[in-house]
């Protein structure tokens, strides 16, 4: 029998990290592992995207049971279920290390996938102690930007010898660029013949940002009339910030030129409606959605914040600016509006970059090599 892999996540519900996690387990061969997920909360429907049937999913609900009750109720599925490997991810996903090593767990993988609001840059001394603490449970950490590879070395004191790097992998056969704009995604008399859509997807929190977005798209809607005429701008996803964001963009008198769908299933087609892609978070591992739109063939304007330095290549498939800088996201947001052989050219190379160094492929092999090594 395969030997069985325990993933630990905080949810299984829409994101980048989950979504990976997703990708993982459906593409890589069923012969050769099994796989489980426990999530130390709950799960959602998002669940329902994994297409094999073999592969549970343990809901923990750590909020309602308490942080004890947490490390028993994996000590004992451990004991039940006896993976040959756990793979936790971030912070939460720590809990699970000490009650899978007592249950006789033999191997330990932690991912580190990036920070949130509370950390943004890593440097609270509470989590650095944590992850320090916990490092001699670690048989191996995997990191999805070189830039969480140094912070290991240099904050956790992580021999790099324990770490390997694998970027985000995308699929380079569903995410494709169009020539036209796919009929029946946007709502009807949205866009204008000359439209130029500006856009950004995903979860709508605090540390992604949109708000920065919606006041830069504001700048540019009201000081140029022939701009207002032109612009649109679509942020999708859903989250706690939505009810904030419509309210903001009524109050910049935004509403008409833009469009929020909240979570979509579509989103390769809502990339193909887009001209330009703006990620303003303000911090990120390695953005799932930068690494779509490129793939999707379009322009990327990010912040110059933890893994998208290594996405973006500056004045080559994209720019980046500092975190909300919003004159120098008007700036940059002018010259692709203005200069559409710009916007080609970097469309053209962000694509060329998603197939040959970011393919959903890469990164299920890079996994399997870190499964069997371990293993063996």
């Amino acid at each position: 029998m395969p030997p069985l892999i325990l993933h630990v996540i905080h949810h299984l519900v829409i994101g980048g990290m989950e979504n990976g996690l997703v990708n993982l387990i459906n593409r890589m061969p069923k012969n050769v592992f099994r796989h489980a997920i426990l999530c130390v909360e709950d799960y959602s429907d998002f669940r329902q995207r994994l297409v094999r049937s073999d592969v549970e999913v343990f809901p923990m609900y750590r909020s309602r049971i308490g942080i004890s009750k947490l490390r028993l109720e994996i000590f004992r599925l451990c004991r039940l279920i006896k993976p040959t490997v756990l793979h936790s991810r971030n912070m939460s996903g720590l809990d699970a290390l000490l009650p899978a090593k007592i249950a006789g767990v033999r191997h330990c993988i932690h991912g580190e996938h990036g920070w949130d609001m509370n950390d943004l840059r890593g440097n609270n001394w509470k989590p650095i102690l944590i992850r320090r603490l916990h490092s001699p449970l670690i048989d191996r950490y995997i990191t999805v930007s070189k830039h969480l590879r140094n912070y290991l070395i240099k904050k956790i004191g992580v021999g790099s010898e324990r770490i390997t790097q694998i970027y985000n992998g995308v699929d380079t056969d569903r995410f494709v660029p169009s020539a036209e704009k796919p009929r029946g995604v946007l709502p009807l008399g949205f866009l204008n013949d000359d439209s130029v859509v500006i856009g950004t997807i995903g979860r709508l929190q605090p540390i992604k940002n949109q708000e920065m977005l919606l006041r830069a798209f504001a700048v540019l809607a009201h000081g140029n009339f022939v701009f207002s005429k032109r612009l649109r701008l679509i942020i999708a996803g859903n989250g706690p910030q939505l009810t904030a964001l419509h309210q903001l963009a009524e109050s910049l008198g935004i509403t008409p030129l833009m469009w929020m769908p909240g979570a979509v299933s579509n989103v390769h087609e809502i990339l193909q409606s887009m001209d330009i892609f703006v990620l303003p978070s303000l911090a990120e591992g390695i953005s799932n959605t930068v690494l779509e739109a490129m793939a999707t063939g379009l322009p990327v304007i990010a912040t110059r914040v933890g893994g998208n330095i290594e996405l973006v290549r500056e004045s080559e498939t994209g720019f980046l600016f500092e975190p909300n800088d919003i004159q120098g996201l008007t700036q940059l947001l002018i010259n692709y509006i203005s200069n559409t052989s710009l916007r080609k050219r970097h469309a053209d190379q962000a694509r060329g970059m998603a197939v040959n160094y970011f393919s959903l492929s890469n990164m299920i092999v890079n996994y399997q090599k870190v499964y069997e090594k371990i293993c063996a």
